[in-house]
């Protein structure tokens, strides 16, 4: 295990028992390292593998085989050492409290009582201090959250979905705040069902499926594993021959709207091409966006797994 790393996981698995006795594999051998800085995204589908990962990671629940550590130690003693911390989308919150007083108590349990008021700025719950949690929307509560999660000044911090419940507004300060913690060397490691967070907030994409890995790189690099980009143009009918004998896997996507839609691997070669070399106008190429390409790798992995 590298100890300079924010988290190193090998070869995780973990099972539980399902209906009728069956044994269901949630965790298939998942690998992930993660460098000390890093903001990563881990996406997946419902069912995929991904908050029995992240309890791994955090210590709630232990691998059946495999190892994971965070900062080199093991994930419960980086957690006591105040080196971890997460804002999960479930659970941990009294009721009967108020915003502030659950500040409070955890604060005191930190002996950071005089970073009280700084976090509940910094979570944007400030308002909301004599408000009892159980009055407060979803959203808050994933807000005051964030703000227990940062009280330990922590390393690394671990988020399932925080952003559930939040409208636009408070989505867009909470991500603020977390691009701001990234700059001073904060690890960030966050599961969402929102795309396009993942797609302007993130470093790096991990996608698993199934239980295991099914891509690992940047935005671009992961959209680029899902399928070609897409070159259309203005063009007569009569030059698709042509580009066929030119490019023999060039593939005609449709036609729609008067344009050709063409695919190939080497989309700029085929758009030089196109622009070069026959009367194309309005030569356009459109990369596939982060959606198309979750929704192509994490497909072809639960369809080979039937």
């Amino acid at each position: 295990m590298n100890s300079a790393l924010a988290i190193s996981a090998t070869q995780l698995t973990k099972s539980f028992a399902g209906p009728k006795g069956a044994v269901v594999e949630a965790v298939k051998g998942v690998e992930l390292a993660v460098q000390p800085g890093e903001v990563v995204a881990f996406l997946g589908p419902n069912g995929a593998g991904k908050t029995t990962t992240l309890d791994m990671i955090l210590g709630l629940s232990s691998p059946d085989s495999g190892e994971v550590r965070v900062f080199g130690r093991e994930p419960r003693k980086a957690a006591r050492d105040g080196r971890i911390a997460a804002v999960m989308q479930t659970g941990g919150l009294m009721d009967d409290f108020t915003v502030a007083e659950t500040v409070g108590i955890v604060a005191s349990l930190h002996n950071r009582n005089s970073d009280v008021d700084a976090v509940m700025a910094r979570a944007d719950i400030a308002d909301i201090a004599d408000r009892k949690v159980s009055r407060c929307s979803g959203g808050e509560q994933q807000r005051l959250k964030f703000a227990l999660a940062l009280l330990p000044d922590p390393d690394l911090i671990v988020l399932d979905e925080p952003t559930a419940g939040m409208d636009v507004e408070s989505r867009r300060t909470f991500w603020a705040a977390m691009r701001a913690d990234a700059r001073h060397g904060r690890t960030v490691l966050f599961a969402t069902h929102y795309l396009e967070e993942a797609d302007a907030f993130a470093d790096r994409i991990v996608m698993i499926a199934g239980g295991r890995v099914v891509a690992d790189g940047s935005t671009a690099a992961i959209r680029s594993q899902a399928s070609r980009r897409v070159v259309s143009a203005q063009l007569d009918e009569a030059a698709v021959p042509g580009l066929l004998r030119v490019f023999p896997d060039l593939e005609v996507v449709e036609r729609r709207g008067g344009r050709i839609y063409l695919s190939l691997p080497d989309s700029d070669a085929l758009a030089r091409h196109l622009l070069t070399s026959t009367r194309a106008r309005d030569v356009e190429i459109a990369a596939h966006n982060l959606e198309d390409a979750f929704v192509a790798l994490t497909s072809a992995t639960l369809t080979a797994g039937k």
